[in-house]
């Protein structure tokens, strides 16, 4: 398999951009992408793409990416897991490039949550489970189905809610700086433990807004990269992991087993471990899960992830930043988008342009959860420096 690196990155912002739909904002999103690209990028060199998204109310989504890019000829995947689908759509078009199929590709992720159309996706995108699972007839939706894990751990270790509202008030801090973000403000610890209740035990500064938005990147073989760049970050590892979506056949609720596995296979073809790790995005759609997170990616061991917040090991200028970007607590949820911009978040860091910059930042990792607790994405991304460029 060649090695595979990211030339390009760009977002939109993400918010309630009620007034744009997909077909508006895939196209902000690859001109932002395409203008990051050193040595320029013509469509002509796009052989492909792989396109993130959890559903979408103006049609057929392939479709829409090849239209809206004026690109009818490219080939589109859709790509479709849960909040794991921009992890997975950047491990797909890696596979496509590896391969050797195609040179150049381009990742997308995309979606409209806050659209009468759409406002229901999380509950709506997969009746079959709808009709098979015992978790949605209950009420067991995605606060409800992280809450039982996470009320779990808190019984099991010692941490606590105030580790939980540490998190948010870490990534509320980290996101103030990030023009992308949607919740850019700080807020205190007494504020975030003083919120309603949402679901025991989140409040609500513990849960992500479900927002819109799209995110792109270019990836090329290293046969063709230095075409495009002289500071290519390169992909060098990827897991997808899986786990039941039945909640009582988890023998363990105090950790997300498909997360463990994802980052096992991630770490594996990386050739690295979790002490490598200088920078990290990590799913935070609730505050619960990247604390156990924190243990399912090595970072920290069993029951002592509460030690890194004390620390203040994950806040930027500790030993391990952690959602520099504001993760999805502060800059926003759309599932498709979510793996995509993390990438774009580490691709800043690893090039040294990061708006909350990691001094020294060589190897960064982004990781998603979804499905509530069914699918884990890891990406491990390594700096320009990789490869003895």
């Amino acid at each position: 398999m060649r090695n595979v690196a990211i030339v390009g990155a760009g977002m939109t912002p993400f918010g309630e951009h009620f007034a744009l739909g997909i077909k508006d904002l895939l196209p902000m999103a690859f001109a932002e992408c395409a203008a990051s690209v050193d040595k320029g990028l013509q469509k002509s060199d796009l052989q492909a793409a792989w396109f993130g998204a959890m559903g979408t109310a103006d049609g057929f989504p392939s479709g829409i990416l090849a239209d809206t890019l004026g690109l009818p000829d490219l080939p589109v995947t859709r790509v479709e897991n849960s909040c794991a689908t921009g992890n997975d759509a950047v491990r797909n078009a890696l596979f496509g490039v590896a391969s050797g199929a195609i040179d150049v590709a381009l990742v997308m992720g995309a979606d409209k949550l806050r659209d009468t159309t759409s406002k229901d996706m999380l509950w709506e995108w997969e009746p079959m489970a709808r009709d098979m699972a015992w978790d949605f007839p209950l009420g067991v939706v995605a606060p409800a189905g992280f809450a039982l894990h996470v009320r779990r751990y808190l019984h099991e270790s010692p941490a606590t809610e105030q580790h939980l509202a540490m998190i948010a008030v870490k990534n509320h801090r980290h996101g103030v700086n990030n023009p992308k973000a949607r919740l850019r403000f700080e807020i205190t610890m007494e504020r975030a433990l003083a919120a309603p209740t949402v679901v025991t035990p989140f409040r609500l500064y513990d849960c992500a807004p479900q927002s819109d938005g799209a995110a792109a990147l270019v990836l090329a073989a290293e046969d063709v990269v230095d075409r495009f760049t002289d500071r290519p970050v390169w992909v060098r590892g990827v897991g997808l992991g899986l786990d039941s979506v039945m909640h009582q056949h988890k023998p363990d609720m105090t950790t997300f087993t498909a997360t463990v596995r994802a980052a096992k296979q991630a770490f594996g073809m990386a050739g690295m471990t979790p002490s490598d790790v200088d920078v990290a995005e990590v799913h935070d759609f609730f505050t619960g899960i990247e604390l156990i997170s924190y243990e399912d990616l090595g970072f920290a061991e069993r029951f002592g992830a509460y030690k890194l917040l004390e620390a203040e090991d994950t806040t930027i200028g500790g030993g391990l930043p952690v959602n520099t970007s504001g993760g999805l607590k502060a800059k926003g949820h759309p599932p498709g988008a979510t793996g995509v911009a993390q990438c774009v978040e580490l691709l800043a860091q690893l090039r040294g342009e990061a708006v909350n910059q990691v001094d020294g930042a060589r190897i960064g990792l982004a990781h998603n959860l979804g499905g509530p607790t069914a699918v884990s994405a890891v990406t491990i991304l390594e700096g320009p420096v990789a490869y003895g460029r």
